[in-house]
């Protein structure tokens, strides 16, 4: 069991680090307002995966996964979120409210927690990886719930330190990017890049 266990640790710390749309929010968040939001957002990142991996363990999330109707409203929800999202990036830049907190910086509407949370829910792609690969790496000499509640575990906790220790680095070099010139190109950027990942999530299939 301990290799198997290691051997799915391993696959998915490889899918935690890959950068996605919740990489995005984080970097947004985390810029835009400090340490303590982009924590804040990590926080309802984590608490979406513990959602997702519930409803994976009860099978819920394997209606989803099997249904393209739900899974088509719960992509195109996720996907308008992005939008949003990149949208507002967008016009902040534009706006000049990104500048410094000393030239009247606004930080970015919303409850930092609330904005992890919904855009880790309504990535139906987590559910296709919570029923369609966790199974495969659960330990044969465990349960089925238990070797996929396990696995949620894990994947929740990799999360919170990878995305944890993202938002740490973020703000040791906030000096830098609260230099205007450097906050106008880190909206545009990510909010080129929230839009692009809201594209993807809407053009995706199950």
């Amino acid at each position: 069991m301990f290799v198997q266990l290691l051997a799915a640790m391993g696959v998915l710390a490889v899918l935690t680090v890959v950068p996605g749309p919740d990489m995005a929010v984080v970097t947004k968040r985390a810029v835009s307002s400090g340490r303590q939001d982009g924590l804040r957002t990590v926080g309802g990142i984590t608490a979406g995966l513990l959602i997702w991996g519930a409803l994976t363990v009860v099978g819920l999330a394997a209606v989803l996964a099997a249904s393209a109707t739900a899974y088509t409203v719960v992509k195109l929800a996720g996907a308008l979120y992005l939008g949003f999202l990149g949208v507002q990036a967008l016009l902040q830049s534009r706006s000049g409210r990104s500048v410094t907190p000393a030239a009247g910086h606004a930080a970015p509407s919303g409850n930092p927690w609330r904005t992890g949370l919904v855009s880790n829910v309504l990535n139906p792609k987590i559910a296709i990886f919570y029923t369609g690969l966790l199974p495969t790496l659960a330990p044969s000499d465990l349960s089925p719930h238990l070797g996929m509640t396990l696995l949620v575990l894990i994947h929740t906790a990799l999360t919170l330190v990878w995305l944890g220790s993202y938002v740490l680095v973020l703000a040791k070099a906030r000096a830098f990017f609260e230099k205007p010139a450097v906050r106008r190109a880190m909206d545009r950027v990510t909010g080129v890049v929230l839009i692009g990942f809201g594209v993807k999530v809407a053009t995706s299939q199950p």
